[in-house]
């Protein structure tokens, strides 16, 4: 559609209102409201929100019929959506934060949205949203225009857009320009930046900036950032959530026949649902979900033996599966990533490799189905943010806390860090070792950042030539350094001494606060479910810091309190046998704990550490405590330590009460 063209919205206007009787009478009874008599608007609504876990079983137009259905307070209902007869959608900060799951935007748009107004959209769900020809905007001026039954110009959805997401949104989606991109029938305008000092993210993004689509040269001088391009990726991954819905659009924008190109640097994972049927609810399983969700790994499976693609499954052991190989994240990190290298994976916290001083970031389904047959991903070149951290942690405080304390800045809970790239560096992190670089680098997409990235040094080093043989000169050769000079749009200086104990409280992971802070206001706060696991808190490192705390309450003739639940969960079967070798898994029997095997399991409520009633309180080692992420409780986000040490007081409790 060109840019001269005039879009109608003949639907009516859904408010997501914190009034829930005002949104309830939008959706029940056919009210309209006008923005003026709104009221305040929902922020942050994740897409955990527009698209539940379960829902993702599903990845055909059935999704119209669910969206929003895990709005917090519960007034959406099935086909509310659909049925209502909207056109535009609205509501307040951060839409689409969370996940990557292009389900969200897609459900939206099934339903009969074309157009979503918030404050501000996430990064991942704009380009989603681009990608489907969903039209976004943040400009609420639009809004009485639309309501008079005025038509707006196409150029305000494109304004302010990069050229590629322009071109993309005019052509109406991703596959249509790509499909003239690779026939060479349109492209990019050509990058003229002048050389200039370059973050690691800007210099990473300029040795792989695709100049050719035809030919496959790659390399600019410069970038900077604004800047719009392809860029070749080395490695692309996907799970079973994701895969079947990108393997249909695959099959649907090139072709039955078309085959994925340079299949060795692709992989797929059976990562998500390995344990759902110990957590399903019976309404789910009578709606046929638990058929829906296995069928998920059996057209991933069939699309990886077609295609010739690596597929890191489940583990069979003495006669049956005992969880995933790993979660993708941790095997990505163990095997796969290097350092200056571009990664792009069907999930948000595909940040996490950054710790390996490579560009990682998760994509939707669309931009990996494009990928897997053209082998880059579009970019515009985001702005660095630079954090310098300085001096050590003090005791009890570990890379968790760091990261809460992070999230917490004014700078990301106004909304200005959304499509940064949080780059790490100082003296303080240099002395984590790699696993507490990750939960740094893991949690950097809570921020609603583009991706984090730390720049390799020994630790990597030793790490890589360690888990895989890899020569160390080589790895060395393959570093990628700021420049001196580089420009960012903000520096922090953050004393590591001087951050405590922290916790986020319920609702989202920027809610950090002092734990002792929180206790001191709220008294007591009792735990039901403590859960240690997933990618963020299910590495080698925190299970040194969950037997630190169990081995000394073991010594000390105590256990998990009564009426509480610990789950502890692997992030690889290679951690598992880590900490089998270190007699971690007989101290965590000994102490109570319930050792659940890889999967993402709890932290994408689909395996044992769910809540299943609202007044349950969980504190978790996750990296998102989104509304009904985890279950209909209450999740505080905490370190290893907390974890350990809440389950054995059965209630929030920093790590020194646990001796």
């Amino acid at each position: 559609m060109p840019a001269d063209a005039r879009v109608s919205f003949p639907g009516r206007i859904l408010y997501l209102t914190e009034d829930p009787e005002a949104l309830r009478a939008q959706l029940r009874d056919g009210a309209r409201l006008a923005r003026a008599n709104a009221g305040k608007l929902i922020d942050n609504i994740s897409t955990d929100e527009l698209t539940p876990g379960w829902v993702c079983y599903y990845y055909d137009e059935t999704l119209a019929r669910y969206c929003l259905v895990g709005l917090r307070g519960g007034v959406v209902e099935k086909d509310s959506i659909r049925s209502g007869g909207f056109s535009v959608i609205v509501s307040g900060k951060s839409k689409g934060c969370g996940s990557s799951r292009e389900t969200a935007p897609y459900s939206e748009l099934a339903a009969g949205i074309r157009l979503v107004v918030a404050e501000s959209i996430e990064k991942i769900y704009g380009q989603n949203a681009q990608n489907i020809g969903l039209l976004t905007t943040t400009d609420a001026s639009v809004l009485e225009r639309i309501e008079r039954g005025e038509s707006i110009p196409m150029s305000e959805f494109v304004q302010g857009l990069d050229p590629i997401s322009r071109q993309v949104v005019e052509h109406g989606g991703l596959f249509a320009y790509n499909r003239r991109r690779m026939a060479g029938e349109v492209a990019p305008p050509p990058l003229a930046t002048p050389s200039r000092p370059m973050t690691i993210a800007e210099k990473i993004l300029a040795a792989h900036a695709v100049t050719d689509a035809r030919t496959g040269a790659l390399g600019v001088a410069a970038v900077a950032p604004g800047d719009a391009l392809f860029v070749r990726t080395d490695v692309r991954f996907s799970h079973e959530y994701v895969t079947p819905m990108a393997d249909a659009l695959f099959r649907a924008g090139f072709g039955a026949d078309a085959r994925v190109s340079e299949p060795e640097g692709v992989f797929a994972f059976r990562d998500h649902l390995t344990f759902l049927d110990r957590v399903m609810p019976e309404q789910h399983k009578a709606m046929g979900l638990a058929e829906q969700a296995a069928s998920l790994a059996t057209v991933q499976e069939s699309f990886s033996k077609r295609h010739g693609i690596r597929l890191w499954g489940e583990v069979v052991r003495d006669g049956g599966t005992v969880g995933s190989e790993a979660i993708c994240h941790n095997k990505v990190i163990e095997e796969i990533a290097l350092p200056g290298q571009v990664v792009a994976g069907t999930d948000s916290h595909t940040c996490m490799a950054g710790a390996l001083g490579c560009f990682a970031f998760g994509v939707g389904s669309t931009d990996m189905a494009n990928a897997w047959f053209t082998r880059d991903v579009r970019v515009r070149v985001p702005e660095s943010v630079l954090f310098r951290l300085h001096g050590r942690p003090r005791s009890g405080v570990c890379a968790k806390d760091v990261m809460l304390h992070i999230l917490s800045l004014e700078h990301f809970k106004s909304g200005r860090g959304i499509g940064q790239v949080l780059e790490i560096a100082g003296e303080g992190v240099r002395s984590m070792p790699l696993d507490e670089r990750a939960t740094l680098t893991n949690m950097a997409v809570e921020a609603g950042s583009f991706t984090g990235v730390i720049e390799a040094d020994d630790v990597v080093l030793d790490y890589l030539a360690q888990m895989r043989g890899l020569d160390r000169a080589a790895l060395r050769q393959r570093i990628v350094r700021a420049d001196p000079g580089a420009t960012y749009a903000a520096t922090f200086d953050i004393d590591l001494a001087a951050i405590p104990v922290m916790v986020a409280t319920p609702g989202d992971p920027r809610n950090g606060v002092p734990l002792e802070r929180l206790l001191a206001e709220r008294g007591e706060i009792r735990v039901d479910i403590a859960y240690g696991g997933s990618c963020t808190g299910g590495k080698k490192a925190d299970m040194d810091m969950y037997a630190e705390v169990l081995a000394r309450a073991v010594a000390e003739g105590r256990r998990v309190a009564e009426g509480t639940r610990l789950y502890l969960q692997f992030g690889s079967q290679h951690i598992r046998q880590y900490a089998e070798e270190r007699g971690y898994v007989d101290v965590f029997h000994r102490a109570g704990a319930e050792l659940v095997d890889p999967s993402c399991g709890a932290c994408i409520r689909a395996g044992p550490g769910v809540s299943f009633r609202a007044d349950e309180v969980t504190v978790s080692a996750i990296n998102r405590n989104f509304p009904g992420r985890s279950g209909p409780g209450q999740v505080y986000l905490a370190s290893p330590l907390v974890v350990a040490a809440s389950a054995l007081e059965g209630k929030l409790a920093a790590p020194a009460r646990s001796g």
